[in-house]
């Protein structure tokens, strides 16, 4: 590496450090599960977005074990030459009927999936408008599609509707999360399926943190809200505890990206063993209510508490239980205070929140127990009474 360039990444790397913004990784040497032990320390986890608390459950660890010895340790391919097994397309079909699209397509991930999908169906003369905290992966989509990205205000349906004020010459598409990921709240599916099927414009879901938890049967946001947007897209490593992302929509939709998503072609299949995995988890997610009941429950066990101890929660009716530091400093010695206390919660600092809006965030599964919950409403009165009173 050129000296020149070594010496500007130092400087940005220390910068970076000053400012109490460098992400640093930690170590765990246990599966996903509440007790965990990270970087040699057992502690109780509140950072994963094992909603159900699939991750580490034994049927699912079964399938996925039975998969690979029947499967392979890898696909060896991608989907289009010879490593789409019957694992994968039974996923892709029951995944589609489970939410009600007539098809759906499997990805490796969902940011290759937001990026398939925006690149497939947008291109120079398009129009893509996204809600402005959307997550990164459909920001980077949408200007690497070509289309004009345009960016209204969150949560705000007239926003959107001002900005389709002009024609444009091509298509358009407006993009939104289900559930905003740092910050909890919903998006207003309603109010922006009623602009776009005014105007005839597809709505394109991400729903990765919605899909397994909201819902009657836990099909995501749409279903809590009563929409069912044209294109749909879910994780499986979130709330399934597995890993992949698909894509849910229509026969025409589904093919077309089968066939353009540069993302989706160039790609080596996910190992069918996880595919194997994800439609245990997925008949789990039909059979066991209860999973998202509790998780939900002790999600407004822990609101509660909050209120009590009067911390500066950012309103969420999801899993997801940012708390409010406002700095970077304040937000990352919350964290480490909280470590060192056994509690283990991520400070989430710029760029990934705007400046001035760092925060814990806080996430709940149905792993989790009611004496899990008030232990880190324990350590948070501590650690908010000691840092985050000179904190800001």
């Amino acid at each position: 590496m050129p000296e020149p360039l070594e010496e500007s990444l130092h400087s940005w790397l220390r910068q970076r450090r000053s400012e109490h913004l460098l992400r640093v990784r930690r170590v765990s040497d246990s599966p996903q599960q509440p007790v965990m032990r990270i970087d040699g320390r057992r502690v109780l986890a509140f950072c994963s977005n094992d909603y159900l608390g699939l991750a580490n459950h034994p049927l699912v660890v079964e399938a996925v074990a039975d998969g690979a010895r029947k499967w392979g340790a890898g696909s060896g391919a991608s989907h289009l030459i010879n490593g789409h097994a019957r694992a994968h397309q039974q996923l892709e079909e029951e995944f589609a009927a489970f939410v009600g699209h007539p098809r759906a397509l499997l990805f490796s991930s969902g940011y290759l999936a937001n990026l398939g999908m925006l690149s497939a169906l947008l291109s120079r003369g398009d129009e893509v408008l996204q809600d402005r905290l959307n997550h990164a992966s459909l920001l980077d989509a949408g200007l690497l599609s070509g289309a004009r990205l345009r960016r209204y205000l969150h949560g705000d349906p007239q926003s959107l509707r001002n900005k389709l004020g002009k024609p444009v010459s091509g298509h358009r598409l407006v993009v939104t999360d289900g559930v905003f990921s740092m910050d909890g709240d919903l998006a207003p599916l309603p109010g922006l399926n009623e602009i776009c099927q005014a105007h005839a414009i597809p709505l394109l879901v991400d729903d990765a943190h919605g899909f397994g938890v909201l819902g009657k049967t836990g099909a995501g946001t749409g279903e809590a809200l009563g929409v069912q947007p044209a294109m749909l897209m879910c994780t499986l490593g979130k709330a399934l505890g597995t890993a992949g992302a698909l894509v849910a929509g229509s026969e025409t939709l589904i093919e077309t990206l089968l066939q353009r998503a540069r993302s989706y072609t160039y790609t080596t299949a996910l190992p069918a063993a996880l595919a194997e995995g994800a439609r245990v988890a997925l008949r789990l997610l039909e059979t066991e209510a209860w999973r998202r009941e509790s998780v939900l429950a002790l999600t407004e066990r822990f609101k509660a508490g909050a209120r009590r101890l009067k911390l500066p929660l950012i309103a969420s009716p999801t899993p997801i239980q940012p708390l409010l530091a406002g700095s970077s400093e304040l937000a990352d010695r919350l964290s480490q205070a909280l470590a060192k206390a056994g509690v283990v919660v991520p400070a989430i600092r710029p760029p990934t929140v705007a400046s001035g809006s760092a925060r814990l965030r806080i996430t709940l599964s149905a792993a989790h127990t009611t004496g899990h919950v008030d232990s880190l409403l324990n350590a948070l009165a501590d650690v908010w009474e000691t840092e985050g009173q000179v904190g800001g």
